[in-house]
């Protein structure tokens, strides 16, 4: 099939894979001269496998959120996917996308497939993400992309429904979302339900391939019966689209939408990567109407949206997605214009794209960039030890044996001062492995299980919503005492770092170094989000109406399993400081006792035989051209490291 050439935004979707790709291959190239010219160090080979691993597999996660027959779908279609000159996921009249649909590439299989988890694996303990991991629950369809019959039949499978009884949506604990089906008696015998509970389709699209990840949820009732796309998925998105639809306004259930799943990752977003896309605004285009009359009901409609939902005007965007759609496909750009697509694809190249970039900056640039600068710090002091001590070995041409034996004595006394810091500098070693002890102490995933232990007794054993309040309750208060008490073990710690390296450099003249600090606060407000999105669930009207066994068997469980992988991640982000946190002033240490032995040793030599001193001449200035282009390389590989992407570049200008 042909395809258009590339939007604004497909090209920079590609330059933002591009930049990782680049990314990749400066921490490879540090890896190999690690290997090369570093110590043996596991550690370091651990952070750079677990970096390049990480620029592998990440992606850009984008989810449409909407309730039914807002045009979430048309959306989709309209802004990634024009270029196929026909609707690739289906797109209709009435009730479409049936289960929440991941649209990516497998690049792993590297494969064009839909796979469908069945709704009956709602029963089983299992999460969606666990399930990922097992092939043999989902139901597999490959795509063949010379069929566009077989392709449009294998896609239709996400809208799929089947008739059941009242008491087996009840059972799979459905019945609520039924109440809100539009169309139905309030307790039919028989309703509708789900085929499938979700949807993974790997499609070998160019911004697939580079990344992109398009999570497409169906509808309030799916986002309630469905905890973990509330706690886990819609919080990992870099970006949330809310769509309304121009000619409902803002309806009750969309509003119980954003109260209770979007504004709280708003706000923990801190107002970014949250935007209200206002659809079908073709449905107010009237010939019988002027333009400006159009546009003045418009603006009145975005105001009286931001108002009910707490936002700027500025992050509601009017667009009209199917006739963007046709306008792409039909290559006619005063269409275009009057559907306000480009804004809303603007949006996503100057604020998405780049708040991703930072993302992945901060988590891989950040940390290894203080692995190399540490390395550079190495060999600069090396290279700076080698040209003194070359200037001290060419001042000593024609000097007598006496000068010599001078400095070998100034040098020895160096050294024994120095072994003594050295011994002092163990004994605060030991200091901070007591004060670590303490830390990883209020993280223990052993107090953890049993706090979770307890609760899911307490909330097990209580069938009211009373009792369920304070199951929750307790389980929160116990997560914040323990990371509260983390955060003032942490803050003992970082004092008690920052004192050992001050001492060191200053007694001996050191470059000043900046560690690495570990923060328990990055966890604590962790917690606090998974909180808010704890209370928003629960406060939920789907929650209220769904069996409520049903509700602490898969709610609880999807809530628990988060809140002790905040701690688990804590805990090893904080051993793993505890280990490497003291590695550059000990690197530092090394390098001048090594040094000082060196200098030694060579005064050694040319006191034993003079004609030892122009050897040693050309063997340091060999040593000194050797440290110029180690650091020239890893300059480089700096350089490239911190090298914005193009997209951000191109935005700037």
């Amino acid at each position: 099939m042909v395809m258009r050439a590339e939007t604004q935004l497909q090209e920079r979707i590609r330059a933002f894979d591009d930049w990782k790709t680049e990314l990749l291959d400066a921490v490879r190239r540090l890896q190999e001269w690690l290997s090369t010219h570093g110590d043996d160090d596991n550690s370091q080979t651990l952070r750079l496998y677990e970096a390049m691993e990480a620029l592998r597999n990440d992606r850009l996660n984008i989810a449409f959120v909407a309730e039914f027959s807002r045009g979430k779908t048309e959306l989709i279609n309209a802004i990634f996917f024009a270029d196929y000159q026909r609707r690739l996921l289906p797109s209709e009249a009435g009730r479409t996308t049936m289960c929440p649909t991941e649209l990516f590439y497998d690049r792993q299989a590297d494969e064009a497939y839909v796979r469908l988890l069945p709704i009956e694996t709602r029963l089983e303990e299992p999460s969606i993400s666990e399930y990922k991991h097992d092939p043999a629950y989902w139901t597999h369809i490959p795509l063949d992309l010379d069929s566009p019959q077989q392709m449009e039949e294998a896609l239709h499978q996400v809208i799929r429904t089947r008739t059941v009884s009242r008491a087996e949506a009840e059972r799979l604990g459905l019945l609520g979302e039924q109440l809100h089906h539009p169309g139905q008696g309030t307790d039919p015998d028989q309703v509708e339900i789900p085929v499938w509970r979700h949807a993974l389709i790997s499609f070998p699209h160019p911004i697939l391939q580079g990344g992109l990840v398009i999570l497409d949820t169906p509808g309030l009732n799916a986002l309630g019966s469905e905890p973990e796309l509330t706690i886990n998925m819609l919080p990992s998105a870099q970006a949330v689209l809310f769509v309304l639809a121009a000619d409902t306004g803002v309806t009750r259930s969309d509003l119980d939408m954003w109260q209770y799943h979007i504004d709280g990752a708003r706000r923990s977003r801190r107002h970014k990567g949250v935007a209200v896309v206002l659809n079908k605004i073709d449905t107010l285009w009237d010939d019988l109407r002027e333009g400006s009359s159009i546009d003045a009901s418009l603006q009145s409609q975005v105001r009286k949206t931001a108002t009910l939902l707490g936002v700027e005007s500025e992050a509601i965007f009017p667009v009209s997605a199917q006739k963007g759609l046709l306008a792409k496909i039909r290559g006619d750009s005063e269409l275009l214009a009057r559907s306000r697509l480009q804004a809303l694809e603007d949006y996503l190249c100057k604020t998405v794209l780049p708040a991703r970039e930072g993302i992945v900056r901060d988590n891989i640039v950040g940390d290894l960039s203080g692995m190399l600068d540490d390395e550079l710090r190495v060999l600069r002091t090396r290279h700076e030890h080698t040209v003194s001590q070359l200037q001290e070995l060419r001042n000593l041409s024609g000097k007598n044996a006496d000068v010599i034996v001078h400095l070998m004595k100034k040098t020895r006394e160096e050294q024994t001062t120095y072994q003594k810091n050295v011994e002092s500098f163990q004994a605060s070693r030991r200091l901070l492995q007591r004060q670590a002890g303490a830390l990883l102490e209020t993280l223990s995933l052993e107090a953890v299980d049993q706090l979770i232990s307890n609760t899911r007794k307490s909330m097990m054993g209580s069938w009211t919503t009373g009792g369920l309040k304070r199951g929750m309750r307790t389980f929160f208060e116990g997560s914040r005492a323990a990371m509260e008490q983390s955060i003032e073990q942490a803050e003992q710690a970082r004092r008690l770092v920052m004192a050992i390296y001050k001492k060191f450099h200053s007694e001996h003249g050191l470059p000043a170094i900046q560690p690495r600090m570990f923060s328990a606060k990055t966890y604590t407000d962790k917690m606090e989000e998974l909180y808010e999105e704890a209370e928003a669930f629960r406060k939920s009207p789907v929650t209220t109406m769904t069996e409520q066994s049903f509700v602490v068997k898969k709610f609880f469980i999807s809530l628990v399993s988060q809140a002790r992988n905040v701690f688990f991640k804590a805990n090893q982000d904080a051993e793993s400081w505890l280990k490497e946190v003291m590695n550059p002033l000990s690197a530092q240490i090394k390098e001048h006792k090594s040094m000082m032995e060196r200098r030694l040793q060579t005064l050694r030599k040319i006191n034993e035989s003079r004609d030892t001193l122009d050897g040693k001449i050309t063997e340091l200035e060999g040593e000194h051209g050797a440290l110029e282009e180690q650091i020239a390389t890893l300059e480089d590989i700096r350089a490239r490291m911190l090298r914005p992407a193009c997209f951000q570049a191109s935005s700037a200008a």
